[in-house]
């Protein structure tokens, strides 16, 4: 084992015969690397199509360390595979003597050459974890119905715009414009340190990817979504994990009305919630979110709830819990239909918000939220 072995990949594997080849080649392919700097923990679990042996022919012939774990486990599902592939990789950081960084990519996909070392520049500029973004494999996504891709482009195009609202509006420093909201376990590095620091991977049968950004973010750790950093996923209808990127694909093919993504708000109601939260960081950087309740009675979060919240210690846990707590930030996803109107709304709406927030530069405080318009305002 390299002394100098500082970056561990970890990869939940089941049932990828006809994949884990292109996953493991691309992986191997890393450039911009010094050697020995990289390894691969490959954590086989239920496998019953071969993917064993083919794993097991591949090896020898990779040119960086991996190490395999196999095993059955009638209780296992997406969280917890990928919780037990980042724990073994922790494991190996910790026996290099190494803080290092853990990487996490899945099995059906492939990463390009630049993929880790896009990673590390993220976190080497002051990031503590990085959230990549993602897109279906070429040759898959030209077998998928057209209506699709034709969709999946709209919604790109207005999550590029609701995103540069919220980066403006609510600003991260270690997550500036541009950005992108793309959290998923295909593409996520992280610091050692972090990674424990939060408990791990969390082990939920779904969603784990979601949960384990969100809990970073809520104890203030930086959390960079890369532009940079992508990652070309499986296009597949018929996935391993249920409630997975396959299950979405397939169920919006079968349903092209299907709702948009959560975050996918209408407009006003997304400028409404942006606005929101950087009130309530600004407040709390006041002190004054438990000395003056009115934030919590126009956002209908009951007084008792909103002490309970407003005593959390850390800006990212208070803005998360009142957008639970709050009837009315409750989350409206769009129809597909919705989505030509709302993009000309926003493309309408930037140049403005642009213009507005620059000139207020000077002034540090934002405008009351009174100002936004309506949430209930979903044309």
């Amino acid at each position: 084992m390299p002394s100098h072995l500082d970056t561990v990949i970890a990869v939940p594997v089941r049932n990828e015969a006809e994949r884990i080849a292109a996953c493991l080649r691309a992986i191997d392919a890393q450039q911009g690397l010094a050697p020995g700097r990289l390894g691969l923990v490959l954590f086989l679990n239920n496998c019953t199509d071969g993917t064993p042996e083919i794993v097991a022919g591949l090896v020898p012939g990779l040119s960086i360390p991996v190490r395999v774990i196999e095993t059955t486990y009638a209780g296992a599902h997406a969280g917890w595979a990928r919780r037990a592939a980042m724990d073994a990789a922790a494991a190996w950081l910790d026996e290099a003597g190494t803080s290092g960084t853990l990487l996490t990519t899945d099995a059906d996909s492939r990463v390009p050459t630049d993929w880790v070392a896009a990673n590390l520049a993220a976190l080497d500029a002051g990031a503590d974890a990085v959230a990549g973004r993602v897109e279906l494999i070429p040759e898959e996504a030209a077998l998928l119905p057209p209506s699709l891709p034709a969709r999946g482009k709209l919604e790109d195009t207005y999550d590029a715009l609701i995103t540069e609202m919220e980066a403006r509006i609510d600003p991260d420093p270690s997550d500036p414009w541009p950005c992108h909201r793309t959290t998923i376990g295909a593409s996520l590095a992280v610091r050692r340190t972090a990674y424990a620091a939060v408990g791990g991977m969390p082990e939920i049968p779904l969603g784990e990817d979601g949960a384990f950004v969100a809990a970073l973010l809520e104890r203030g750790f930086r959390v960079r979504h890369d532009r940079a950093v992508m990652v070309w996923i499986s296009a597949r209808l018929s996935g391993r994990a249920p409630g997975g990127v396959a299950d979405t694909i397939r169920s919006r093919c079968e349903e092209p009305d299907a709702l948009c993504d959560a975050r996918m708000e209408a407009v006003p109601r997304a400028l409404h919630r942006y606005v929101w939260r950087a009130r309530l960081r600004r407040l709390h950087g006041q002190g004054r979110l438990t000395h003056d309740l009115a934030w919590a009675r126009r956002l209908g979060i009951p007084e008792a709830e909103a002490r309970r919240i407003a005593a959390l210690p850390r800006v990212g846990e208070i803005v998360a819990a009142v957008d639970r707590a709050s009837p009315r930030l409750t989350y409206r996803p769009l129809m597909p239909r919705q989505l030509p109107g709302q993009i000309r709304l926003a493309r309408a709406v930037l140049p403005a918000l642009r213009l507005a927030l620059r000139l207020r530069r000077a002034k540090p405080a934002l405008p009351p939220v009174a100002s936004v318009p309506s949430a209930t305002a979903d044309a």
